[in-house]
């Protein structure tokens, strides 16, 4: 087996982040600053790394995604060099690096960041029969989804019924949810739920919603596993996330878990179906090995993996077996969103700083 090198995440700075978002393309954004598993050195450069090491730049976290990689490797013989970071935080890096980047594959937690850098015409085009295997929103010409993820409303099922949810975000800037709703403005898809709204409702509409809930003091975290951990603790009643978190916490700790997920019945921008994805860099040196991994990622064997490890949507035509605990697809009230419509990934940052939801 081919020695699968794991780097670990890095730190976020958020406000940098922001800064380089407005100027130079994010260019301002802090380098990853990874550890090799045998000895604490920086990363290594392009120079110095295999021509044919396969190099992933993941957004996705490592615990989700380090045993499929592990599995690609296993299987083809191609040795694997993984950085890990946050999709946001990734994406800049990438505009940054731009030309000079080491990076083969981009593996992203949400759709708007691949639509960034598609905009930058960072990705390469992908062949027609990789891309025909997913549906036409979900992809890009050069990017294409994995896996599916539905927007939620995470709620403690001890303190409330579903009755007593509103129909969409919008009832969470009454003044019932007065610091009762957690958010993570700094999660990427975070990021691309604002976007979508910024693309079904307009600039103005996204900017009020994001106002109203500061001004009745939605709780910041910084990302979807802690929302989940507080509404089950009861420190917030409800908290906006992807719906496969509250899964993993009902794997380990079982039915005791006091958190639940719901649905909006509104089609809106707080129940669209997003996905992970990844692209292949223009730049890269090993495309054949990138193709791969591409395909190997729709595979029918990683596509159950997502069902069933991750809990995510299997997005192939193929008859992958999904848990019964998932709510189906054709269940979920969304609206009509094409994903490469998200791809301002920036214009989405402004509007968050402008706003207060990041400092």
């Amino acid at each position: 087996m081919q020695l699968l090198t794991q780097v670990q995440r890095a730190p976020r700075n958020w406000t940098l982040m922001l800064a380089a978002s407005v100027t130079l393309l994010l260019a301002a954004c802090q380098p990853i600053q990874p550890v090799s598993p045998a000895t604490a050195t920086d990363a290594p450069s392009a120079e110095s790394i295999a021509s044919d090491t396969l190099v992933v730049y993941s957004g996705r976290s490592e615990n989700l995604v380090a045993p499929i990689i592990e599995q690609f490797s296993e299987a083809t013989g191609i040795e694997v060099e993984v950085r890990y970071a946050g999709t946001s935080e990734m994406a800049a890096t990438l505009l940054e690096e731009g030309a000079n980047s080491p990076a083969d594959v981009f593996f992203s937690q949400d759709g708007g960041a691949l639509g960034e850098l598609s905009q930058a015409g960072l990705l390469a085009p992908l062949p027609d029969e990789v891309l025909d295997q997913v549906p036409a929103n979900l992809h890009g010409d050069n990017w294409v989804g994995i896996s599916g993820r539905a927007r939620v409303l995470v709620y403690n099922n001890e303190e409330l019924t579903e009755a007593e949810l509103p129909a969409d975000v919008w009832g969470l800037t009454e003044p019932e949810w007065s610091g009762r709703v957690g958010w993570a403005p700094s999660n990427a898809s975070f990021q691309t739920f604002i976007t979508a709204m910024r693309v079904l409702e307009g600039e103005e509409r996204a900017q009020e919603w994001l106002e109203a809930m500061i001004a009745n003091d939605a709780q910041t975290y910084e990302g979807n596993s802690p929302i989940v951990e507080a509404v089950a603790a009861g420190e917030i009643s409800v908290g906006l996330t992807n719906h496969y978190y509250l899964y993993r916490f009902l794997a380990e700790q079982g039915e005791d878990f006091s958190a639940r997920n719901y649905y909006f019945p509104a089609a809106h921008a707080g129940s669209i179906i997003n996905v992970a994805g990844v692209g292949i860099l223009e730049t890269s040196d090993n495309p054949d090995a990138a193709q791969q991994f591409v395909e190997y990622l729709l595979s029918e064997d990683a596509q159950q993996y997502f069902a069933n490890e991750t809990f995510e949507y299997p997005l192939i035509a193929a008859d992958i077996k999904v848990p019964e605990i998932l709510l189906p697809l054709d269940q979920i009230a969304t609206p009509e969103l094409d994903l490469t419509e998200l791809d301002d990934l920036r214009g989405t940052l402004e509007l968050l700083q402008a706003a207060g939801a990041l400092e």
